[in-house]
């Protein structure tokens, strides 16, 4: 078996939705493949019939608790707290792994025994401006919570240096461990003959800059030139982008609900990444795997994922940059075609789920040798 003696593996995560979900997903799945005993505890109210569906798709040899977590400080945090100890005790955890803030915080607040407590941030915390009261307060329980963390995994060399700017140097052992995409997704998507020019597949916020990419249209089209966009996904500031749209009188825009990635990617013949922060985002990585051309700005880990090609990623918030990026790119698709090709050989050769799970479990196995006694 891979990953030395079998392990039982608790993974605790808030919302079942988006990149942080996909990894959790990925890594269980792998786990589990090499032998290993996993579960989840997860929030009871977000994430529909995908999630149900990717869990499902499980081996769960622990099973699956489902509980309400709030995504803020609340009352049904000591709920939840409650129930993710009860359950490390329950499967005698020899890894609580915690993912993002809420789950971090309540797989490191259990009492652990002989567990290892594992916090991979995926952004989470970070995102927070430490000079707001929000932000002082979340990064302060950060550093409260890295005397109860054995292993700080990141995704990115960006996410570990930027936790230690805003939070501190983890005293503790600390490995990046890079996203990672499964082989069948190296299978290459072809658009749509009714395919736009571009397309957008993520969460409609402002962070993730679909007000960007609306500016560089209007941009363009002000100039003579009308792209046509597809805007795939939901989320809290889809309203006012759509508002946007009309007021800037972009008709050849065209909004869809959320769906696949693999689906949506065949909607356009170029997928843009516009957005203001990243840690290392799976649609980048999954696009970069089915040789999609790509349109990305210069935030977060991006540029580990493009490598020798990171001269081509574009600032982040700059209507104009991104304008310019897309004449670029939609004037020469055969240029962007091949550019799309060795990004992809890139992404194969240094990006997999099989790689991503090995180094984890390695890491597990190095933060165990160095376990501490303790009672808490």
């Amino acid at each position: 078996m891979s990953g030395g003696a079998p392990l039982r593996i608790l993974h605790v995560l808030r919302a079942p939705v988006g990149g942080l979900f996909r990894h959790v997903v990925d890594l269980a799945r792998g786990q589990a493949q090499r032998g290993h005993q996993v579960g989840i505890v997860a929030d009871a109210n977000t994430g529909g019939e995908r999630a149900e569906a990717a869990f499902a798709g499980l081996d769960l040899a622990l099973g699956l608790t489902r509980v309400p977590m709030s995504r803020h400080l609340g009352l049904s945090d000591l709920a939840a707290q409650r129930l993710v100890a009860l359950r490390a005790a329950q499967t005698s955890a020899d890894v609580l792994h915690g993912h993002g803030a809420k789950g971090g915080a309540y797989a490191r607040l259990a009492p652990a025994g002989r567990a290892i407590r594992v916090y991979t941030p995926h952004g989470g915390s970070l995102h927070y401006d430490r000079r707001s009261p929000v932000g002082m307060m979340y990064l302060a329980l950060e550093r409260m919570l890295m005397r109860r963390t054995e292993l700080f995994l990141f995704e990115s060399r960006f996410g570990r240096d930027a936790f230690a700017a805003k939070i501190g140097a983890p005293r503790s052992l600390t490995r990046v461990v890079h996203n990672g995409v499964t082989a069948d997704e190296f299978i290459e998507v072809v658009p749509q003959t009714d395919a736009t020019d571009l397309v957008f597949v993520g969460e409609l916020r402002v962070l993730k800059g679909v007000d960007v990419l609306l500016d560089a249209l209007a941009l363009l089209a002000r100039d003579g030139c009308t792209l046509s966009a597809t805007i795939v996904g939901d989320g809290p500031d889809a309203a006012a982008f759509r508002a946007q749209c009309d007021r800037l009188g972009l008709s050849a825009v065209r909004f869809a609900g959320p769906m696949p990635a693999r689906v949506a990617f065949a909607l356009g013949r170029c997928l843009v990444v516009p957005s203001r922060a990243e840690s290392l985002p799976y649609i980048v990585l999954e696009a970069a795997a089915a040789a999609i051309p790509l349109i990305v700005t210069n935030v977060g880990g991006i540029p580990e994922i493009f490598g020798p090609q990171a001269n081509r990623l574009v600032p982040p918030a700059d209507a104009s940059a991104l304008a310019r990026a897309i004449t670029a790119v939609t004037s020469d698709m055969a240029v962007a075609r091949n550019e799309a090709l060795t990004l992809r050989g890139r992404v194969q050769a240094q990006f997999s789920a099989d790689a991503m799970t090995e180094a984890v479990l390695a890491a597990y196995a190095e933060a165990r040798k160095f376990l501490p006694s303790r009672t808490n």
